[in-house]
């Protein structure tokens, strides 16, 4: 027999599995640790815009708290905008053969904002960008064990350069960390150069 220890660490590793879908909680306000104007000397400026348009492709891991690689995965992603809204369609194929598909509608905003929607989103996704970083919060709606779970996400996406932007979000229940997504995200042509 299992023990309910056991039992819910087996339901918590299957949320943790679940998640791995996100690339990228509500910000966390007041907690330590770096804040996203800590990046606002960073270069090469990041604009999600000119970035997310057109395919970008993604890879990358799911690990647990220990951790251990629980799962990988790719993304498809077919990006659009038409002025400040975009439309950034995910195509997500697992390590163990299971599919999945999310569609962001975004919204850009002064000062760098952006808020977005998905239909497994709790409410608004919110995020700011400053020099070559955005920091994006999120509550994803995760269905365990027949029942759904809110998850949030905290994650941080760093413009390496023209064509390579990287990826790490946390993500937590009540508090408690569950483990960390670590991705890739490679557009499949570069940025057009700055103007000096």
């Amino acid at each position: 027999m299992t023990s309910p220890n056991l039992q819910r660490r087996a339901s918590l590793q299957r949320l943790a599995a679940l998640g791995a879908a996100t690339t990228t909680p509500a910000l966390l306000a007041g907690c330590a640790g770096p804040q996203i104007e800590n990046y606002a000397r960073e270069r090469p400026l990041l604009d999600l815009r000119p970035y997310f348009d057109g395919t970008v492709d993604a890879g990358g891991v799911f690990t647990d708290r220990s951790g251990q690689v629980v799962k990988r995965f790719t993304v498809v992603m077919d990006c659009q905008w038409n002025g400040n809204e975009g439309v950034l369609d995910e195509a997500f194929t697992y390590s163990d053969g299971s599919t999945q598909r999310r569609i962001w509608r975004l919204q850009a905003l002064p000062d760098g904002r952006y808020t977005g929607r998905a239909d497994d989103v709790v409410g608004e996704a919110r995020g700011q960008v400053r020099g070559n970083t955005f920091r994006w919060g999120y509550t994803l709606a995760l269905p365990v064990d027949g029942r759904i779970w809110h998850v949030d996400f905290d994650d941080w996406m760093y413009l390496m350069d023209e064509r390579v932007m990287l990826n790490k979000a946390v993500m937590s229940k009540w508090g408690v960390r569950l483990g960390e997504v670590t991705l890739s995200f490679t557009r499949r042509t570069p940025l057009p150069k700055a103007r000096p």
